[in-house]
């Protein structure tokens, strides 16, 4: 099969997914069927990678039973590891660009957390999305209260909010004020991350691309958020997830179920893979 103006699936050498919303549920369980998906890629030659606005070490538990070999694109792109967590890229935010963006998070309301390496620092463990996060990542945050002085190092800082509307407009400001300098997205209704202005999944794919000599246009591409739609105008095919904003829809060669409903297992086997 080939899309309008996509690459033909027995083309594609490589499978590039989102992690939350994706690969796995609402619930973070990573399916039999999704497991699975990835062997039978496997079995045919395709290599599979993960990205997303996790720290590396936030995806462990998942390096096992996907067989992963390939590079960790941890932060968006921002952190980017093997297998063994040795650093093949690192991309941090200048001082000044940590400082406007907290203040601009604070200012609108959101609770600000900052990333350092693998170092999640948040400003107290009690407030909203901290333990959910924390049974997500299989790690616990460092709590300062001084995150408006962490400047240095720094690979991606999250507002957090359960406002939806507050959250697309300070998506929408936080960009605004930062420009080229830095990329802002939504990568859940109620986090938005900013990160170095290369570290976004349009960036992982370019560098999966280079690290693994792969054209971009053998590369497929799964998920469900704003973020990962840079993602899907680079790759020669994509696959959006059936739960996906509309916009995120439009912005892929193809829409399968929702993660709920094994979209992701589903996308692989019907549009990579050829089975009915």
């Amino acid at each position: 099969m080939t899309p309008a103006g996509g690459r033909a699936a027995s083309d594609i050498r490589l499978v590039l997914s989102d992690v939350d919303g994706t690969l796995v549920t609402h619930e973070k369980i990573l399916t039999d069927r999704a497991v699975a998906a990835v062997q039978k890629l496997h079995d045919r030659g395709i290599l599979f990678a993960i990205t997303s606005g996790r720290p590396p070490k936030g995806m462990e538990m998942l390096f096992d039973p996907l067989s992963l070999g390939t590079p960790v694109a941890g932060f968006n792109g921002g952190l980017m590891v093997n297998r063994d967590f040795s650093v093949v890229q690192s991309l941090t935010l200048p001082p000044e660009i940590v400082r406007k963006t907290v203040a601009l998070m604070r200012e609108g309301g959101a609770d600000v957390w900052i990333y350092q390496g693998n170092d999640w620092i948040v400003p107290d463990a009690g407030h909203p999305h901290v333990a959910r996060e924390q049974w997500t990542v299989k790690f616990a945050p460092t709590v300062r209260d001084d995150i408006p002085d962490i400047t240095d190092g720094v690979v991606k800082i999250t507002g957090v909010s359960d406002d939806p509307d507050l959250m697309k407009r300070l998506e929408a400001t936080v960009q605004g004020a930062l420009g080229d300098n830095a990329s802002a997205a939504l990568s859940q209704p109620y986090y938005l991350d900013v990160t170095h202005s290369d570290a976004n999944k349009g960036g992982v794919v370019r560098a999966l691309s280079r690290l693994l000599d792969i054209p971009v246009g053998m590369i497929a591409t799964l998920g469900d958020q704003p973020n990962d739609m840079p993602m899907f105008q680079i790759a020669g095919l994509s696959i959006a997830m059936g739960q996906a904003a509309d916009a995120v829809k439009a912005a892929a060669t193809y829409v399968s179920e929702s993660s709920e409903a094994e979209g992701f297992a589903a996308g692989i086997e019907r549009y990579i893979l050829g089975e009915s």
